[in-house]
């Protein structure tokens, strides 16, 4: 048996950074990884599908280029084989960095294959029994399948599968109109794909205010998407050419399928019981609010324990767990203000409540809305899809959530999420004197029109 001072399972955005600040205080760490280093995000993530993403995007100007007065004879091709390899390059160099970074810190030991519980300070992996007084989970998730009729007679695709595809689908079936589901969407139809979006819900994007998932199908079907929503039963059949995708409503011929109906955790196969950990209904490991599970000297980061599927929310869990068991401080996972953000272009960028949550919430709201076509920036760019909404409480003055769908809206929802975390109230916001001409620069515009519901 091998002793550590801690034992972290999975190298995500939490346990591996968590691990370093261990070995700089001088611990002696062991870090198990089943499959790659650097989890989701590096490997079949953010960083890979961004990737895609702006190869899309490129692809998209380059046909609208006459708009701008650029003319380019001859027709837009996609080379998907040039398309894939660069995301796998951008992916290689990521976790290549990780490798050299472990590498070369003391203390450090890393040891890849699949980490299962003998017993509360126990583990055991290829077949070596490790044991810690720390043992901190970071397993991320995988995509879920659901149970559809034909579904396990078909090759169908993944988040994590499909961005290894080197040729173009002639037509992509999206089975999901949530995040992943939607930026893979428009993703494929830049590359010159059919594409159709299929949901179980009544609207895209279920979690935001129906003007926000208004826009973002809007956005879509103007680039040619065909979109079904509030579809009740799905079934799927091999076909000469391709899988015949038959719904309530619609009888789909297509040559690709994605399955992109959300994830779960990766925690069916740790040996959780032997630990005895407990999980929740849907398999996420319950943490309290400093991210401790019920068992004394085990903790749970990121994706795991349910309290956000973002790369930035699992590097706060390290960021709240490094600063209490290293650093003697008191962070709480629920002083986090939830931000997050849509990669369809334009980008959705989103923090706090939505409108409907701050409804419900009793408070006495305001509320401004401000269309892209009146930004500055938006139209000197030709990109005036969209708009901005900012939510704020009547009697504090604080800002309560705020979507930005729209050019950079990703970035321009950075100087709401500061305000918000500073405590700023939105009258103070009204005097800052912003650069012109930016996006950013339409914020103090939009808290002035705030008004009361």
């Amino acid at each position: 048996m091998k002793s550590f001072d801690a034992i972290v399972i999975g190298a995500g955005q939490a346990g591996p950074f968590l691990a370093a600040r261990m070995v700089e205080k001088g611990m002696k760490v062991a870090l198990i990884e089943r499959k790659f280093l650097g989890g989701t995000c590096v490997n079949a993530g953010c960083m890979p599908t961004k990737t895609l993403v702006a190869s899309a995007r490129a692809a998209h100007v380059a046909r609208h280029g006459a708009v701008y007065g650029v003319n380019i004879p001859g027709e837009i091709a996609v080379d998907m084989t040039v398309v894939r390899a660069r995301a796998e390059t951008v992916t290689m160099n990521a976790r290549n960095g990780l490798i050299g970074w472990f590498a070369g810190m003391d203390g450090m030991t890393v040891i890849y294959g699949h980490a299962r519980f003998e017993d509360p300070k126990t583990v055991n992996v290829n077949g070596e029994t490790l044991t810690a007084p720390r043992i901190f989970l970071n397993v991320g998730a995988r995509p879920v399948i659901p149970e559809l009729s034909g579904v396990n007679d078909i090759d169908y695709l993944t988040s994590t599968s499909i961005i290894h595809l080197d040729t173009l689908p002639r037509h992509l079936v999206v089975i999901g109109g949530s995040y992943i589901g939607l930026e893979f969407a428009q993703m494929y139809r830049r590359f010159g794909a059919e594409v159709s979006i299929i949901e179980h819900g009544p609207k895209l994007a279920s979690r935001e205010d129906e003007d926000i998932s208004d826009a973002i199908a809007d956005v879509l079907r103007s680039e040619g998407i065909d979109i079904h929503t509030g579809v009740s039963d799905i079934a799927f059949a091999k076909s000469s050419d391709g899988i015949t995708v038959a719904t309530d409503s619609a009888r789909i011929d297509a040559s690709h399928v994605l399955i992109a109906t959300g994830r779960k955790p990766n925690t069916d196969d740790l040996g959780l019981d032997a630990a005895g950990v407990i999980t929740d209904g849907r398999g996420f490991i319950t943490v309290d609010d400093r991210l401790a599970t019920n068992v004394d000297g085990i903790w749970a980061l990121g994706d795991c324990n349910g309290h956000g599927a973002f790369t930035h929310t699992s590097y706060n869990d390290f960021e709240i767990a490094a600063a209490n068991l290293l650093d003697g401080d008191d962070r709480k996972v629920s002083s986090r203000i939830p931000a997050y953000a849509l990669y369809i272009d334009p980008p959705l960028g989103r923090v706090g409540m939505t409108e409907k949550q701050a409804r419900a919430s009793g408070r006495e709201i305001m509320i401004s809305t401000r269309p892209m076509s009146r930004v500055g920036r938006a139209n000197e760019r030709g990109e005036t899809k969209g708009f901005m909404k900012v939510i704020a409480d009547a009697e504090t003055k604080k800002i309560l959530g705020a979507a930005i769908l729209g050019i950079e809206g990703d970035e321009v929802i950075h100087g709401i999420i500061d305000a918000m975390n500073a405590g700023t109230t939105y009258p103070a916001l009204q005097w800052s004197v912003p650069i012109h001409p930016t996006v950013s620069e339409l914020i103090p515009t939009l808290l002035g029109d705030l008004k009361p519901v």
